[in-house]
């Protein structure tokens, strides 16, 4: 096969799952599942958790409409604000919940809902100090004392921790939240409210309040910072690539520029293409092509060799973080979804 195969434990993204809805028990789990799940498949992964979640979360209309056609009957949060009529039609009518960061996007909503005969449904962005989206305080107050629109329901509001790790940040971003979370409770009635993803879960209970939306923590991974015993999470995919050819004498060089060739050489079907990272573990950056890797062994040819399995390990030789490589490693590769 010359795809790579990406072999991904469902049961363990479920036990995942279970872990942190027991951490959190008096609160709502939502699975994150933008990005495609990370890399691990979002259809298969609402699949695997339509018992234990009870909302999921993506980044993208596109993304929402992907798991309605999947068969996905929950509600399902888009955490980017809509940025047209043409979003706000798909999402009323795949049933999703917008992300309304200030004004313009309630306008947005309402003009939409207006002119098409639609409602919507929202939840309130605030910006607590990560300043990606979202109201101020100042113009949450401001908001608030505008017009509302029986077309557009209000059912929830959030932030994000942007330093879950860091607690006189983590908990000045909570104060400030709670505050807005007062204010929008006072016009809008009980909202659901949600401030901890992975991290600020695991960063104590006073962060759980209504829900947790737990991203990289499905998948076996933790937030910078934070830290579980062994064998807490389950990391769920790994993948694998095929022995194209092997040479017992190799002449000449290794791949790009002028590496003398080991003796033994052996090349794989995989490359940075694939979603490989340069110092991924195959020696120089330059053994490393776009479709191939050269490693200087002696492999058989048509074996299954894994290229891929800890995310954390590549992220640090790398210069980057384990979500980045759990987003690129299972690119170009037929998943196998397996229950052990």
């Amino acid at each position: 096969m010359q795809q790579n195969i990406a072999v991904i434990r469902t049961d363990l993204i479920r036990a995942n799952a279970e872990y942190f809805s027991s951490l959190a028990s008096r609160a709502k789990l939502c699975a994150v599942v933008k990005a495609d799940a990370y890399g691990h498949g979002a259809a298969a992964v609402a699949s695997a958790l339509r018992s234990v979640a009870d909302m999921f979360a993506v980044a993208l209309v596109d993304e929402g409409a992907q798991l309605r056609h999947a068969g996905t009957d929950k509600d399902i949060l888009v955490f980017t604000p809509p940025l047209s009529e043409e979003e706000v039609l798909r999402g009323a009518a795949y049933g999703l919940i917008f992300t309304v960061g200030d004004a313009r996007d309630y306008a947005l909503l309402c003009t939409a809902c207006r002119k098409y005969d639609l409602v919507a449904r929202c939840h309130l962005k605030i910006n607590t100090g990560m300043n990606r989206y979202g109201f101020t305080r100042g113009s949450l107050l401001r908001f608030l004392r505008g017009r509302m629109s029986d077309r557009v329901g209000v059912e929830g509001v959030y932030s994000h921790f942007c330093a879950p790790e860091n607690a006189a940040v983590r908990e000045r971003q909570l104060r400030l939240f709670l505050r807005c979370c007062s204010d929008a409770c006072t016009a809008f009635g009980p909202l659901v409210r949600h401030i901890a993803a992975t991290g600020g879960t695991l960063a104590g209970q006073e962060n759980h309040l209504d829900m947790v939306r737990v991203g990289i923590g499905l998948y076996g991974y933790l937030p910078s910072g934070f830290f579980l015993p062994q064998g807490s999470l389950g990391r769920a995919m790994r993948v694998y690539a095929q022995a194209v050819c092997s040479r017992s004498s190799a002449r000449g060089w290794a791949g790009y520029g002028t590496l003398p060739a080991p003796q033994k050489l052996s090349v794989l079907r995989a490359g940075y293409a694939d979603g490989l990272f340069r110092k991924g573990g195959f020696g120089n950056v330059n053994n490393l092509c776009m479709d191939a890797a050269l490693l200087p062994v002696s492999l058989k040819k048509y074996g299954y060799v894994c290229v891929f399995s800890d995310a954390d390990r590549i992220a640090a030789e790398n210069g980057t973080i384990s979500y980045e490589a759990l987003c690129c490693a299972g690119r170009r590769a037929e998943r196998i979804y397996v229950e052990r």
